[in-house]
């Protein structure tokens, strides 16, 4: 396993966010940067599911022991590595689909979202959206039991409706494209 990004902190990590490869980190980094923006300790890894399938389930299999509340997985492509993830560990994981080079991520979503029942994997939008989405869901899910964290959660919720208030749509008939 290779760490992607500092992580570093004097706190155990709560979430984990793996990818496939280092490519993916540009899509998975907005996952780590809204886990940052929250103050919740986080580590970044490059565990593939078809390079490293060893590592990936010594990785499962130890999330619950160390403490993980949640998985932010991201993979383009074929995407085995959310599905496979959920399948070696009880902690949530959260797909995200990045986008990929033929199929603009379509094929990722599809591989993720289509996960047997018994196999539950959250699956959020392709690309930079959804690695966001992602960490804010696992944020959700942690601020259930933790007031601190659902402080800024609704701080956060109430910056982006004050954000969406004070957007400016021109009036009728003033286009400035004809």
């Amino acid at each position: 396993m290779s760490s992607i990004a500092d992580t570093s902190t004097d706190k155990q990590p709560l979430i984990g966010i793996i990818m496939g490869s280092s490519s993916d980190w540009d899509i998975m980094k907005h996952a780590a940067d809204m886990l940052s923006d929250f103050g919740v300790p986080h580590e970044t890894l490059v565990i593939s599911a078809h390079r490293m399938p060893a590592d990936m389930a010594q990785y499962g299999a130890q999330a619950v022991r160390r403490g993980l509340r949640g998985i932010i997985a991201g993979a383009g492509g074929a995407a085995h590595l959310p599905g496979m993830m959920a399948a070696l560990t009880p902690v949530p994981v959260y797909g995200v689909p990045v986008p990929s080079r033929y199929l603009r991520g379509e094929d990722s979503l599809l591989s993720i979202v289509q996960m047997p029942k018994g196999v539950p994997v959250a699956t959020f939008a392709i690309g930079e959206a959804g690695a966001a989405n992602a960490a804010l869901h696992a944020i959700a899910c942690m601020a259930v039991t933790e007031p601190a964290l659902r402080d800024k959660l609704d701080a956060f919720r109430a910056r982006q409706t004050e954000a969406a208030r004070n957007m400016v749509v021109p009036p009728p008939g003033n286009d400035q494209t004809a």
